[in-house]
């Protein structure tokens, strides 16, 4: 079938395979003109099939020779209906790992269940005997509680009052002002529960359990904190409770693994186009105002050169330079005073007529398709594509 993207909002309803196969190709690419990094062999990655998880195990895999196991939560395709990105994503990592010689395997499932922590670790008993590295990078705006049932929904809310800011829709380019109203009643237990730390735990306590921990095993789990602009909405709101919480719970496993030697960090990284960060009022406007400002300096980076430099320079390159909170900061870029001054100074003058001038929200839009595997250079979209495809570990 010929596939074309159908976008409702900030969500794509249809993913391209060749595309995402690209992609995949793409950031391998990328990992091994870098060269090898002397990492951890045996990976287990939590969200593994887009964006910051995807990178973390191409990194892994093409970086480090590393034995890949990735969860993940995607829809297939089925005859006439497109697979989702992530699932077109798993199969294109899979395939070309395999190519290389490297095991990888892959389960489509709810990571948050005790069905599929349990099909993971006899996964790895059978299959790795221990793990040396888990990288646990999941956004998801829903959780059941694995125990209890209950349903939690995560809402992006801030906490206090009212937040009023510019927006812009990324489709058309026009810039609003807009009010979130603050976050009632169990917003923030809600969130929490979804995004912070309790099933980061649940799973490392679930892998210490079995032994399935090497001695020295490492943990890291993503954040963010971006810049006073979105304070408000996001690390103030009710998603920097969940990070807080998230944060926390870094030196709760930290604890736990020191019998092993082992430690949890977490790694706060920059600001980047994903499936969760479109759907954050004001952070697609403060996104095509950084990249414009960071590609002019020589300093963007995607999600796959932000991984592979957290991996080469901070988790396996010596120096973890951890900030007062003891966070990997490979957000450091983005941060920078200077850039931080430019783009609150384009932040002032933002408009509808102005923005394609002062920002990148041509880059913003491509991301946005590349992530489903659209406007993907060296792809002829015009050719017929089965959307039919396999993974080959679940078949």
């Amino acid at each position: 079938m010929i596939i074309e993207p159908r976008t409702r909002g900030f969500i794509c309803l249809t993913a391209h395979p060749t595309g995402c196969e690209q992609n995949v190709i793409n950031q391998i690419a990328y990992v091994k003109s870098k060269g090898a990094i002397s990492g951890a062999k045996k990976v287990l990655v939590i969200g593994s099939s887009t964006g910051f998880g995807l990178a973390s195990r191409i990194s892994s895999a093409f970086g480090s020779d590393a034995a890949t196991i990735g969860v993940y939560f995607d829809k297939p395709s089925s005859p006439g209906k497109t697979g989702s990105a992530g699932y077109y994503n798993t199969a294109a990592f899979e395939k070309h790992a395999h190519k290389a010689g490297l095991y990888a395997k892959s389960i489509n499932g709810d990571a948050f269940s005790n069905e599929i922590k349990r099909q993971t670790l006899d996964m790895i008993k059978k299959d790795l005997g221990q793990i040396d590295l888990v990288i646990y990078s999941l956004a998801s705006p829903v959780r059941t509680h694995p125990d209890t049932g209950v349903r939690y929904k995560s809402v992006l809310k801030p906490i206090g009052g009212v937040f009023s800011n510019k927006t812009v829709d990324f489709h058309t380019g026009n810039v609003t002002e807009i009010s979130i109203n603050p976050a009632e009643g169990d917003d923030i237990a809600n969130t929490v529960a979804v995004m912070g730390g309790e099933d980061w735990k649940m799973w490392m306590d679930a892998l210490k359990n079995e032994n399935l921990l090497s001695e020295g095993a490492t943990t890291v789990a993503y954040s963010y904190i971006g810049p006073k602009l979105t304070e408000a909405v996001y690390r103030k709101g009710t998603i920097g409770a969940a990070k807080d919480h998230l944060e926390a719970t870094a030196f709760t496993i930290s604890d736990d693994l020191k019998s092993i030697g082992g430690k949890a960090y977490v790694s706060v990284n920059k600001a980047l186009v994903t499936q969760a960060s479109s759907a954050i009022p004001v952070i697609p406007l403060y996104i095509s105002l950084l990249y414009k400002i960071m590609k002019e300096k020589g300093t963007h980076e995607g999600c796959i050169e932000q991984i592979q430099r957290l991996y080469s320079e901070r988790l396996f390159g010596g120096d973890l330079a951890l900030d007062a909170k003891g966070r990997i900061r490979i957000d450091d870029l983005e941060m920078r005073e200077d850039v931080q001054a430019e783009v609150a100074k384009l932040w002032e003058t933002a408009s509808t007529e102005n923005l394609s001038e002062i920002g990148d929200l041509e880059g913003y839009s491509n991301d946005f398709f590349n992530l489903f595997g659209f406007k993907v250079e060296g792809v002829d979209y015009d050719a017929d594509v089965n959307e039919m495809v396999e993974i080959p570990s679940e078949h």
